[in-house]
């Protein structure tokens, strides 16, 4: 039997593989290159194929299958670096809670659900939300058909943050516990909003919350990332400077294992639950190989962990998410050592991408008024 092709095969996946990891490498803005963060596991699979595969073949190499072999073990590696913080082989960035009585006000279910605008099944997450009961339910996408059919749960969610908008950008926030001074602010593009808020937990605590849902870097949204990491960055950087306990969460349109996640993680000192258990992939429904993790939340070390689920699908592209934390102040000295830190590249690097962004985004800003 001729294996001539498999071998050629394998040796084009493996350079297919090496070539798109340094290519993510390149310090631009563009989506063409941030775009290759996204897969990161499907690259880590693929490559692992290609891997396994020249090994069969490893008597007829030449040199240059060597060099080849050599490339892919160091871009694997990188790509093995980037996901297996999200597995169970590391250790956790945030304990599991301790067995509290949910009566005590301790427990805090947050829901984030990107509906897509188009989606008519809004009947599904009124019955997710009637069945699980989550605290805060945060919408992204959601526009007045939206902010229509989910006035059904409003009785049991008095507080409540509406910008309906039908650019892909509308956000709702549905809360069971008090709001203080609830804000929508623009920080980038004139037409994005987040939500920014103080809420009051059972225990009486206050606690800021941020709903965000930057543009992400695209061919039929942004050409740069460059709005998204400084809106995050900004937050992020709002947070440490204020000395806030702070929850992040919403539709970030990027994964955790980016450059500009894990400086927000540095830059904020918030913690990401889902390091040292999984995934929690929440798009695309429709392709289960093409899933990554793009619906986030990041918390204060105060913040132990009950549960995190990828709920079912209401007919969206994302799957909703929610996240059962638990109010543990004692825990907060010992978690706050888990969290990434900030060096000064990190200082340089956050304050040169919000002055871009800020100027990215007056041109977006400019783009949309004029479409």
């Amino acid at each position: 039997m001729d294996l001539s092709l498999l071998y050629y095969s394998l040796q084009g996946l493996a350079g297919f593989i090496a070539f798109v990891t340094i290519w993510g490498w390149i310090p631009l803005d563009n989506w063409w290159v941030r775009g290759v963060e996204f897969p990161r596991i499907q690259i880590m699979v693929l490559g692992a194929i290609a891997w396994i595969g020249m090994l069969l073949f490893w008597s007829e190499w030449a040199l240059s299958q060597w060099l080849l072999f050599l490339v892919l073990s160091i871009t694997l590696a990188f790509q093995l670096r980037m996901i297996l913080p999200y597995t169970r082989l590391w250790k956790k960035e945030v304990e599991k809670a301790k067995d509290k009585p949910e009566e005590q006000g301790n427990h805090l279910k947050i829901m984030v659900s990107n509906v897509l605008t188009p989606n008519d099944n809004t009947q599904k997450l009124v019955d997710l939300v009637n069945q699980k009961e989550p605290d805060i339910l945060i919408t992204l996408e959601s526009d007045k058909k939206w902010e229509k059919a989910l006035q059904q749960i409003e009785s049991d969610y008095p507080y409540t943050v509406k910008v309906p908008l039908d650019n892909l950008y509308g956000m709702h926030l549905y809360s069971k516990l008090e709001l203080i001074d609830p804000e929508v602010k623009y920080l980038m593009i004139d037409d994005i909003p987040s939500i920014h808020a103080q809420l009051r937990l059972q225990s009486g605590r206050v606690i800021w919350l941020y709903c965000l849902h930057p543009m992400p870097p695209s061919p039929t949204e942004a050409d740069k990332s460059t709005t998204r990491d400084a809106e995050l960055l900004m937050v992020g950087k709002h947070i440490k400077e204020n000395d806030q306990t702070a929850i992040l969460a919403g539709d970030l349109n990027d994964v955790a294992w980016s450059k500009t996640t894990r400086r927000f993680q540095r830059i904020s000192g918030l913690l990401d639950p889902r390091i040292g258990r999984h995934f929690i992939n929440t798009f695309h429904v429709n392709y289960p190989f093409l899933r990554w993790a793009l619906d986030h939340i990041f918390h204060s070390a105060c913040f132990t962990v009950v549960d995190i689920k990828r709920m079912p699908s209401i007919g969206s592209d994302h799957f909703p998410v929610m996240t059962t934390l638990q109010y543990e102040p004692e825990k907060t000295s010992q978690q706050a050592q888990n969290a990434p830190t900030k060096d000064a590249e990190d200082i340089k690097e956050t304050d040169h991408k919000i002055e871009e962004g800020k100027k990215e985004g007056k041109k977006v800003s400019k783009e949309h008024a004029e479409e």
